[in-house]
């Protein structure tokens, strides 16, 4: 398990809504740097220009740089990968913005990858804008899904109240019943079991799993989507060893606070989970990447185009995708100590047998 001071990098998101300024509140306290070492992937101008909107932080220790080979520790490090004529337009969603979101996501993942960082947390995007410059994912976890060459990963929204992941994510409402299936349950199921282990330490987790149609279908009166697809998906995780139950109604649910008895919740589209959620943990709420080989998180809100450039925005959900990594983290490395370490057990156990000698034959 590693001890050194861990290298976060953050990706600026869509430089012309809050991400700017979430990040410099949230990394303005001085004690912060003698935690971890932030990276902001984006502009040393952009950054200067938001700094100045905000009275109350005077002065920070900042190194612009151009590659993650020069980070300095104690500072702020500001990689600069975006054209030096780029400029701030507060509040507006446009092509150039767009472009420096993309930019900025696409060369932090070359670090991550190539061991330059450690964690990456990444500000909040405007979709639709990437999506108009040639992005072609609906977000960040189907971006990092596809860089690494995975067959799933899982949004997986948590706080210290409670954790959220969803079958289907940014998919308009009409095409969900299309796309859910036991299959698709199942892999969901199993890289949140798994992620539950390994980055947050739970030994047995129990994932509640949520219905698609109003209280459970009401027998196939109001939908067989329960009877056809997600009970037997949750019969066969259970057969695999994974502790999931349900289908519960989430009005019942979230109404009688019974996801507060479960370690996770699996809901069936995006708003069935994120309005709830948000609703109960806005505040402190962060977004993790569950399933890659890599920790990333981010806050659990958007551009707030309305309010940037205002100092109006809040950094808690920010600070808390940091510290939410760095925690993840460590967590992670913890499991892997502890995988290693029965390994050697074993191979110890069986070293002694072999060494042990038998018994004497007899004539």
């Amino acid at each position: 398990m590693t001890n050194r001071k861990l290298i976060v990098g953050i990706t600026q998101g869509d430089s012309n809504g809050i991400g700017y300024e979430v990040i410099i509140k949230a990394l303005s306290d001085p004690r912060i740097l003698d935690m971890f070492t932030p990276v902001v992937y984006g502009s040393p101008k952009i950054f200067g220009f938001y700094l100045k909107t905000i009275p109350e932080i005077e002065h920070l220790e900042v190194n612009d740089i151009t590659s993650v080979k020069d980070v300095q520790p104690k500072k702020i490090n500001i990689i600069n990968c975006l054209p030096d004529n780029v400029y701030a337009e507060p509040g507006q969603a446009t092509a150039d913005s767009a472009k420096a979101a993309i930019t900025a996501l696409e060369h932090a993942v070359r670090d991550i990858k190539n061991g330059g960082i450690d964690i990456l947390v990444t500000g909040p995007i405007n979709k639709k804008a990437m999506s108009g410059e040639g992005f072609g994912f609906p977000g960040h976890t189907e971006f990092l899904q596809n860089a690494f060459g995975l067959k799933d990963a899982t949004m997986l929204m948590i706080s210290s109240r409670m954790k959220i992941g969803v079958v289907t994510g940014h998919v308009p409402l009409k095409e969900v019943p299309s796309l859910i299936s036991e299959e698709k349950i199942l892999s969901k199921l199993r890289v949140m079991s798994k992620s539950l282990k390994e980055d947050f330490g739970v030994d047995q987790p129990r994932i509640a799993v949520l219905s698609l149609n109003p209280h459970s279908g009401d027998g196939g009166l109001l939908g067989t989507e329960e009877q056809e697809i997600i009970i037997p998906a949750i019969k066969k995780a259970t057969e695999e060893g994974i502790l999931a139950f349900g289908p519960f109604s989430p009005d019942g649910y979230f109404g009688l606070s019974q996801y507060e008895t479960f370690d996770a919740t699996l809901a069936m589209y995006h708003d069935q989970g994120l309005a709830p959620f948000k609703a109960i943990a806005f505040e402190d709420g962060v977004n993790f990447t569950a399933g890659l080989p890599i920790v990333r998180t981010s806050p659990d809100h958007g551009t707030a185009f309305a309010m940037a450039g205002r100092d109006e925005a809040d950094p808690l959900s920010m600070r808390a995708s940091i510290f939410a990594a760095i925690d993840i983290f460590h967590k992670r490395e913890a499991f892997k100590d502890l995988v290693a370490g029965k390994m050697e057990e074993k191979r110890l156990e069986g070293e002694e047998r072999r060494e042990r000698p038998g018994r004497p034959q007899i004539a």
